[in-house]
Order: C-alpha cells, then sequence, then structure tokens
C-alpha cells in the first residue's frame, strides 16, 4: 500500500531508578515473572540463539530500562507523516505495569511546548522508543508479542532503522516494519521495507485476519527473519511475505548492516487519517517482550 515512510531522526533519554528491579525480585510477583520466562529459549532446536530481549518485569509505574531503550521526543516535522501526536519520556505515556508489559499510552493533554504543532489539534501525547544506542543487530530473528489498540485514528508499530542514519540519510540507512496496524483496518498487519528509490512507497505484504477479526482482540507475536538475502515477515509464527534481494533486483538492497529496534504509538496522520471529536482516547498498546535472536 503506498504510504509515508516512518523515518527517525531524533534519540533523547530518560531516567530509571535500577532499584526498581532488585525491588521487584524480592516479591512473589517476580517468582511468578520467572516462571512464565522458562518458555524463553536461549537456544531453539533449530539453531536460533538469544542475543538480546526485554521482558518488561519492572515493578507497576516504571520507566521502560534506560539501558535498553532511549525516548524520542517533540513532534511534527520530525517523522515524516504529519502526525499528530507529541512524544514525551514521562511513565504517562511508557511504563511498566507490574503484569511483564510495557504499556504505551495515547493520551489527550496538553503540555508545555506542544503550542504551535505542525499537524492536529496539539493536545496528544505518546511515545516513542529505540535502541538506538544501546542494541543494533545485522540479521537473525526479530519478534515482539503485542496487544495492539483497538480500531482508531492510530498507527502502533514495531520496527528498525539502519543504525547508520547518523551518516547516511533515510532511506539510504534502510528501514524494516516488522508490525503496524492501522486503526481504520484492525484486522490486517503490514510489513514494509524501504530503501533507496523505494522510500515513500515501500515493498512489503500483509496478513488479514479470517472472519473479521481484529488484531487488538488479543496478543500476536509480529516477526521478521532476516538473513544475507531475504527478508520474511511472520504474525504467530506463519510466515505471509518475503522480500528477497535477487527478486528486487532493480532495487538497491540496504539491509546489510546492523539495524535498531523501534516502538511506537503514533495518532493521526497520513495513514490512520485525522482525529475527530469521536476518537477514543486514551489508547493503550501492550507489549509483552521483544526477542532478538541470531544463528548459532
Amino acid at each position: 500500500m503506498p504510504r509515508v515512510p516512518r523515518a527517525a531522526r531524533r534519540t533523547g533519554s530518560v531516567l530509571r531508578s535500577a532499584a526498581a528491579v532488585l525491588a521487584l525480585c524480592l516479591t512473589v510477583s517476580c517468582s511468578a515473572r520467572a516462571d512464565q520466562d522458562t518458555d524463553r529459549p536461549r537456544r531453539s532446536a533449530d539453531g536460533w540463539r538469544l542475543t538480546w530481549s526485554d521482558e518488561f518485569s519492572g515493578a507497576e509505574g516504571k520507566a521502560p530500562d534506560p539501558e535498553k531503550w532511549v525516548h524520542d521526543l517533540g513532534g511534527e516535522p520530525q517523522w515524516g507523516n504529519k502526525e499528530w501526536q507529541y512524544y514525551t519520556d514521562r511513565t504517562a505515556n511508557a511504563a511498566t505495569d507490574g503484569d511483564g508489559h510495557l504499556v504505551i499510552t495515547a493520551r489527550r493533554e496538553r503540555l508545555a511546548g506542544m503550542e504551535g504543532c505542525r499537524y492536529g489539534s496539539c493536545d496528544i501525547t505518546s511515545a516513542r522508543l529505540t535502541t538506538k544506542g544501546t542494541f543494533a543487530q545485522s540479521y537473525g530473528r526479530f519478534e515482539a508479542r503485542i496487544r495492539v489498540p483497538e480500531a482508531g485514528e492510530t498507527l502502533p508499530a514495531f520496527w528498525m532503522m539502519g543504525d547508520n542514519d547518523d551518516t547516511t540519510a533515510w532511506p539510504g540507512n534502510g528501514e524494516i516494519d516488522v508490525m503496524e496496524v492501522v486503526g481504520g483496518e484492525p484486522g490486517t498487519v503490514y510489513g514494509t521495507v524501504h530503501g533507496p528509490g523505494y522510500g515513500d512507497e515501500g515493498v512489503g505484504g500483509s496478513r488479514t485476519l479470517a472472519e473479521g477479526g481484529h488484531y487488538a482482540d488479543a496478543f500476536h507475536t509480529y516477526g521478521v527473519e532476516w538473513t544475507r538475502d531475504r527478508v520474511t515477515w511472520t504474525v504467530d509464527g506463519t510466515a505471509y511475505h518475503s522480500y528477497t534481494r535477487e527478486r528486487e533486483g532493480g532495487r538497491r538492497w540496504v539491509f546489510d548492516h546492523d539495524f535498531y529496534l523501534l516502538l511506537d504509538l503514533a495518532v493521526g496522520g497520513v495513514w490512520p487519517g485525522p482525529v475527530t471529536e469521536d476518537t477514543a482516547l486514551p489508547v493503550r498498546m501492550l507489549v509483552d517482550w521483544v526477542r532478538v535472536y541470531s544463528h548459532a
């Protein structure tokens, strides 16, 4: 589907108390979470080895781990999609819930510094997290278990950007969108790559749930398996599209270097459309875990 890209431009930082994790591990809930973590494979039968993960086991109301995540801050025109939201580093917009989830919340509110925004009503906040500067990897399996918001003018996403974006302008650095579920199409997930010559429109595929199902109805695992010559998108372990170096020979392949991760909840903009008085806010995007593997 033709669309405007989600190119990243800036990153920021947040503070978080490291003592929260230690305190959590002295409680019964930590033991329960440890039991849940037994299904996290360090090495699988088909040769994948866990290289990075976040299980979001922090206490309720705690900021994302600053050793793993940093915040992109502010509003348009940084994001390139005429989006309405203003990204903050507040726990009101991104925090763990004490039940093993990261919760990214988009709210209708007006904060200092939001005046004169480029698009929209200048009264929507949200969060955008990246691992730029903390983690990046070339090739592997990249997965996140996510429950997206209900239908509306939102665009939740799990995606990746080439970490050479400080020296190579987008889309020359490359972009891999692992998951996007636009609010107006709640039963369809899109996976896309962007590169030079196919920046705005991208190249990708989609998977639609049967019988009118919505991805917001449950958690789903969204992933890509990325090799030197192929990117394959999956939902709940089922592949639905591949992009290959050979088949797309007319386009420049820019997926031979490290990429970092991003999670965000955008509101409004080119793809979801304008927010209306009927748009239900706040809305939440729940992330159960993010895991990255490489071949042993």
